[in-house]
């Protein structure tokens, strides 16, 4: 029996383009790679002691073997995801009094917010 969740929308677009890849539904991905996960976790070649201590920041990445060094990968990515969704830029700037800033989109093309328009 399945139980509904939540999938991050940028989970489920690499699991259903790899799942292509594969010939598995985005579904049969997702649940291949928790499998995985939960052997690499269960396995005795992974010290989640020494994985916690590294992003603790208290013992050094290189130190640790390839599946540990893994799945400390994993939880940075969605740390940084995290993170970057907590970011607002324009909430910050017009705090400060910021009433003009430019930044680059997605695409990477230049937009131009408040009197920074003026500047120009």
């Amino acid at each position: 029996m399945a139980t509904p969740m939540r999938i991050e929308n940028d989970l489920y677009d690499a699991a259903k383009a790899v799942g292509a890849v594969m010939s598995r539904s985005a579904a049969q991905q997702l649940n291949h790679w928790a499998r995985i996960g939960r052997e690499l976790e269960a396995s005795g070649a992974v010290s989640h002691r020494d994985v916690g201590r590294v992003l603790a920041g208290l013992k050094p990445y290189d130190d640790l073997n390839g599946q540990e060094q893994a799945l400390v990968r994993a939880e940075w990515v969605e740390r940084i995801a995290e993170s970057r969704e907590e970011l607002d830029f324009a909430a910050e700037y017009e705090a400060a009094g910021i009433t003009g800033w430019v930044e680059a989109d997605a695409a990477g093309v230049t937009v131009v917010h408040g009197s920074a328009a003026s500047e120009e």
